[in-house]
């Protein structure tokens, strides 16, 4: 059966391979067949080849990182952006920080802070990880790579102190009224 069938479409591909003839009719008109005229004298028509796109070869899927090179720790992991001697101001409690990996992020690896010694926000895969309405004070901050839910590695807690405008100060508040 599968023998049939290619027949068939070999079959079918044959007249597209088949020779052009060009001539012209009583009439004037140019005239492109497979067929020779008879009697009529006719000229053979060179087709350009036609159009074909290259198959692409899929590529594998990227082998699954060593177990072993993927607990292999990083040289470097550290956070930056957070100033040493001086307090982090942000008023509405909400800034980002680096992080300075070396070698570069594996694959299957994400970073994820550390507020206070407690998990801060969901695992990325960025270099940039931001913090929102934190409240004023001293804090620690350190970053942990993780291969799933896994503490692979984790960088020096780093202390800092974050400045926010208190509302109730009196800067804030409005002038008195002045008269009846």
């Amino acid at each position: 059966m599968r023998l049939l069938v290619a027949c068939l479409l070999l079959s079918l591909a044959l007249p597209a391979a088949a020779q052009i003839y060009k001539y012209t009719d009583a009439h004037g008109n140019t005239v492109f067949t497979d067929q020779p005229p008879e009697g009529q004298a006719a000229e053979n028509v060179e087709l350009a080849p036609t159009n074909s796109v290259d198959m692409q070869v899929p590529a594998l899927p990227a082998a699954s990182p060593d177990p072993v090179e993927s607990k292999l720790p990083y040289s470097t992991l550290a956070l930056t952006d957070i100033p040493d001697d001086e307090a982090l101001r942000a008023n509405n409690g909400t800034f980002s920080v680096g992080v300075q990996i070396e070698p570069r992020l594996r694959p299957g690896h994400r970073l994820r802070l550390l507020l206070d010694g407690q998990p801060y926000g969901k695992p990325s895969n960025g270099p940039r990880l931001q913090l929102t309405e934190i409240d004023r004070g001293e804090h620690s901050l350190a970053v942990e790579v993780l291969s799933g839910e896994q503490q692979l590695q984790q960088s020096p807690a780093v202390t800092f102190t974050l400045q926010r405008v208190h509302t109730s100060s009196p800067a804030l508040r409005p002038p008195p009224k002045v008269g009846p």
